[in-house]
């Protein structure tokens, strides 16, 4: 857990000022997701290996390595974005580069290490030229994001930028109208979040994404007691 102060130096970072208030959120109703952690080494070991030598889908010809995703195996939080860029597709860890910088920025600003979260997204492999994926690609890898929300059953999920959004929700409404509210997948509390590439492009949305951070945070909070 972070501390108070390294929390307001990366809210500082988002450029967001600390004073906000949080009755200012809309009102959302008591959410209740049922928990019954069900992870061994041997299904997430076995899910892992699976994903790294998927072949279902012709991003595996372009690849470099897949992006399983990273942190905390039963983690409350679930951040869930689009798919690898380049930096993630040669690294093979999700969110590097300065969108991921930028993520964990706001992970810290919610008073969180970046190691209590666990980061995924839609695709595990990168789109070529960092398009977006295609509904076949998206569909190939369903089944291993199906997978990892069952083993992990967080308390929350975060759906990151447009296309988790639009795809975890099944619609093709804009971020804009699905921002701000909490929706529920199979259940479990989904809070949309502008995704940090988009902020590093509009920083005056950063107080949006902020605000969107507290409705989830202030979730959580319903669902935990």
């Amino acid at each position: 857990m972070v501390d108070n102060a390294t929390r307001l130096h990366y809210l500082a970072a988002m450029g967001i000022d600390v004073w906000m208030s949080k009755a200012a959120l809309p009102e959302s109703q008591p959410l209740v997701a049922e928990q019954t952690p069900t992870i061994t080494p041997e299904n997430w070991q076995s899910l892992q290996a699976e994903v790294a030598e998927c072949k279902a889908c012709g991003l595996c010809e372009t690849r470099k390595n897949t992006v399983f995703g990273a942190g905390n195996q039963q983690a409350e939080w679930l951040f869930i974005g689009e798919g690898p860029g380049q930096h993630e597709d040669e690294q093979g860890e999700p969110f590097v580069g300065k969108a991921g910088l930028l993520l964990t920025e706001m992970i810290r600003a919610m008073g969180l290490a970046r190691e209590e979260v666990f980061i995924t997204n839609i695709v595990k492999c990168r789109p070529p030229d960092n398009r977006d994926p295609h509904k076949d690609e998206i569909s190939a890898c369903q089944p291993y994001l199906q997978r990892q929300i069952q083993l992990i059953q967080p308390k929350i999920i975060l759906a990151v930028g447009r296309i988790a959004a639009q795809t975890l929700l099944a619609t093709d409404a804009p971020v804009s109208r699905l921002r701000g509210q909490v929706h529920q997948l199979n259940n479990i509390p989904l809070v949309v979040v502008y995704h940090p590439a988009y902020l590093l492009r509009s920083l005056l949305e950063k107080r949006k994404a902020w605000q969107d951070l507290q409705l989830a945070m202030q979730t959580l909070d319903r669902v935990s007691t």
